[in-house]
């Protein structure tokens, strides 16, 4: 057990002391946070934090209520309303630059519903909201409050599955934006740690260091140490990225009060965990078996790309796993191994999964997961007897070593 703790420590640790290993993990936050701060400049230079005036011809006005537009940004300024008796004193204003645009409403605003906006330049598309939101607030305050407060606030939609009755409030992003996140670190995760081991088994195949490692170690033992090595190495690259990730969040949520409602379904990062540690085994496992096989890193990580195909088949179906969670085609894409683990939590955040079908998953992939380690090992064995050739899959099921 101590010898393959200590395999398990080389291979941690001789991937994680390269530069290449902390370039890969300050990439994703650094490109995420360059994003970030490109959409902040962008809401930054676009916002107009002048006044909005408003000629009231029709007396809906008469003693407003006194409303602000909220900043996009909680640290911006919020844009006030100004009253103006007429549109000449609102045009001098406007030519003063003391404002940015006045609305000139309908003596029969009522009927007519008409609205006149002046402006040098045409006001955000959002301001015209925010003013028909503060035209709409005083037109409903002599309604009793329960029916004023229940028509400003407008409908709150869920998208409900059919079947399974499960829910999901629009206004809650992270429901739709998470699935495909955490998809996406999974197959980043999985090609660049499954690649580490890849690469390791590969070099020391051909300078034959694994045929001294042997001497000490079963090849099943060895193999096991160095997925858990390397398993370690991704885990560690995720965790820094949801450390970066939740501290991002909570930016965000201090920027964007209108945030802070999200809530973030506990039991769908379990059920991401359940699958996403036996698909991750699995494939590097698989990965290492064809190392094993091959003769050059080169080749080897052509092949490689076989397995990134059907990890990415998801999103090339993903319209269907939203809008039909349960069709077949879901349900097969969410039982398969090698789609499980991105098909499963998108339909999660769509639909309820049946617990027969989260425990086939989990029991697949893990029996799935042993086997790999199992033919990996056989590859091994194999392996070393045929310094310089190449193993075929047949091979290694019909020989014996």
């Amino acid at each position: 057990m101590s010898k393959t703790w200590l395999v398990i420590k080389h291979e941690y640790w001789k991937h994680v002391k390269k530069k290449r290993f902390i370039l890969a993990i300050l990439s994703l936050p650094f490109f995420i946070l360059l994003m970030v701060a490109i959409g902040f400049l962008s809401v930054i230079f676009q916002y107009n934090d002048s006044p909005i005036g408003f000629v009231d011809r029709s007396s809906i006005l008469d003693n407003p209520i006194e409303y602000q537009v909220e900043a996009p940004i909680g640290l911006m300024k919020p844009i006030e309303f100004i009253r103006y008796t007429d549109e000449s004193e609102a045009e001098s204003a406007l030519h003063d630059n003391n404002i940015q645009a006045f609305y000139v409403i309908d003596k029969n605003f009522i009927e007519t519903r008409e609205i006149k906006v002046i402006a040098i330049k045409a006001p955000d598309s959002s301001v015209n909201g925010e003013f028909y939101t503060f035209l709409k607030l005083n037109v409903l305050k002599d309604l009793p409050e329960e029916i004023s407060s229940r028509l400003m606030e407008g409908a709150s939609f869920e998208v409900k599955s059919t079947g399974e009755q499960k829910s999901a409030n629009e206004d809650n992003v992270f429901v739709f934006i998470l699935p495909f996140l955490v998809g996406f670190l999974f197959i980043m995760a999985v090609n660049i740690s499954a690649g580490y081991l890849l690469q390791s088994v590969v070099e020391e195949k051909e300078n034959r260091t694994m045929e001294i490692m042997v001497t000490s170690l079963s090849p099943n033992q060895l193999m096991t140490a160095k997925v858990i090595g390397n398993l370690s190495v991704g885990l560690t690259q995720l965790v820094v990225w949801i450390i970066f990730g939740i501290i991002g969040i909570f930016s965000i949520f201090r920027l964007f009060p209108d945030l802070q409602s999200t809530k973030i379904d506990l039991s769908f990062l379990l059920l991401t965990i359940m699958v996403f540690i036996p698909a991750f085994v699995m494939i590097a496992a698989m990965m290492a078996a064809l190392g094993a096989t091959t003769t050059e890193t080169r080749e080897a990580q052509q092949i490689a790309g076989i397995f990134t195909i059907p990890m990415v088949l998801p999103y090339w179906f993903m319209q269907v796993l939203m809008e039909k969670p349960n069709s077949p085609l879901s349900i097969f894409f969410s039982l398969f191994p090698f789609t499980a683990p991105v098909s499963l939590p998108m339909r999660a955040a769509f639909s309820t999964i049946p617990a027969w079908q989260v425990v086939i998953t989990v029991s697949l992939l893990i029996s799935f997961a042993i086997a790999a380690l199992w033919f990996a090992g056989k590859a091994f064995r194999l392996g070393m007897l045929r310094y310089g050739k190449k193993l075929t899959i047949k091979e290694i099921f019909t020989q014996r070593p």
